[in-house]
């Protein structure tokens, strides 16, 4: 399945149905009388959260949802069926942004939570409701409301614990392939992340979310390289884990690099908890290791710690680090095989 975190669609809600105009005409009935009956109210357009997806593919392609129109009303004070409402479902973590593309109208961050973006038109009333002691024989209706029209924009922004930061080649890719089951294309040339992918890590009985994004390069926030729109998806992370290569010789300012690409993309995201790791020590010796990391805490405003994504050094170490940076409401616990099983001793 493609990804997908963006898309424009069309919505329109149903126009109400329109009165009707009718009287009575039975035999044997002396006076009959008005009874037209009321239109049928239009239905809604109405957005919900789904669990089980993680993509806005579907509205690539179909971009237009209209609602159903209410049915006219008709005699023997019948009331007009109402118009069928439509349901457009997403992904959770999805905002609905106006046409202007500033304005969030909803943000869906919860299973089931639905929002209602266009109502549709009340149905118009019959000439029933018209008759009066001076009016016996009403020939007037209100016609029905008719629907709402509007553009809406649907912008993904994955639900993580846990984001990942760093240039191209930092070993994103590869700490996520390692702590999770999760299959990111891994490769020895930059930009081999192209969608952001999602892994649930386990550590110490509990899990959490991490989210790898494309890396970012010095004027990315310009649109140099894939740009900073993946971003967007680290926004709800608790905490970013901010990967620095060792090997290539400059990491500080690589360091330094990230950071104003953070500060460029602005909001709250440069203000985030941030555990610095200095990836990829089993290709140093322990003099480079303690010389670079040396270096790399000179502009980290706290500590920085060492880890190899390939052999699985200090792996665990800093998924505890970043389990501590977690608050306890977003912590899993992990169901282990057997832990469900009835403890209530066997009986014939």
């Amino acid at each position: 399945m493609k990804f997908l975190d963006l898309a424009k669609v069309y919505i329109r809600s149903g126009g109400g149905g329109a009165g009707s105009v009718s009287f009575r005409r039975e035999k044997f009935i002396e006076y009959g009388g008005p009874n037209g009956g009321d239109g049928g109210k239009g239905g809604d357009v109405i957005v919900e959260a789904v669990d089980g997806l993680n993509t806005l593919i579907d509205f690539r392609y179909q971009q237009h949802f209209f609602a159903k129109s209410g049915q006219h009303g008709m005699g023997q004070g019948m009331t007009g069926k109402g118009g069928d409402d439509i349901v457009l479902r997403v992904p959770v973590g999805t905002e609905i942004i106006d046409e202007d593309e500033e304005t969030v109208l909803a943000d869906m961050t919860e299973v089931g939570q639905t929002v209602t973006l266009a109502r549709g038109g009340n149905g118009g009333w019959g000439n029933l409701h018209f008759k009066s002691a001076t009016n016996q024989a009403p020939r007037r209706a209100n016609p029905g409301q008719p629907g709402i029209e509007r553009t809406i924009w649907l912008r993904l922004k994955l639900i993580a614990d846990v984001g990942l930061l760093g240039m191209p080649n930092a070993g994103k890719s590869t700490f996520l392939a390692t702590t999770s089951n999760a299959r990111p294309k891994i490769a020895d040339y930059p930009f081999t992340t192209l969608v952001p992918n999602l892994g649930v890590v386990g550590v110490d009985n509990v899990e959490f979310v991490v989210a790898d994004i494309p890396g970012l390069i010095e004027g990315a926030s310009e649109g140099r390289g894939l740009g900073d729109t993946f971003l967007g998806h680290v926004e709800r992370c608790a905490v970013l884990l901010h990967l620095i290569d060792g090997t290539t010789g400059d990491p500080m300012r690589d360091y330094k690099t990230i950071i104003g690409e953070l500060e460029a993309y602005g909001g709250h995201l440069a203000d985030k908890p941030r555990v610095t790791v200095l990836n990829k020590i089993d290709a140093l010796d322990e003099e480079e290791r303690a010389f670079i990391t040396s270096e790399v805490e000179a502009v980290v405003p706290g500590p920085v710690m060492t880890m190899s994504g390939v052999t699985g050094e200090n792996v665990t170490d800093v998924l505890r680090a970043l389990r501590a940076q977690i608050d306890d409401e977003r912590l899993r616990e992990k169901k282990a095989a057997g832990d469900e099983e009835e403890t209530t001793p066997w009986q014939p």
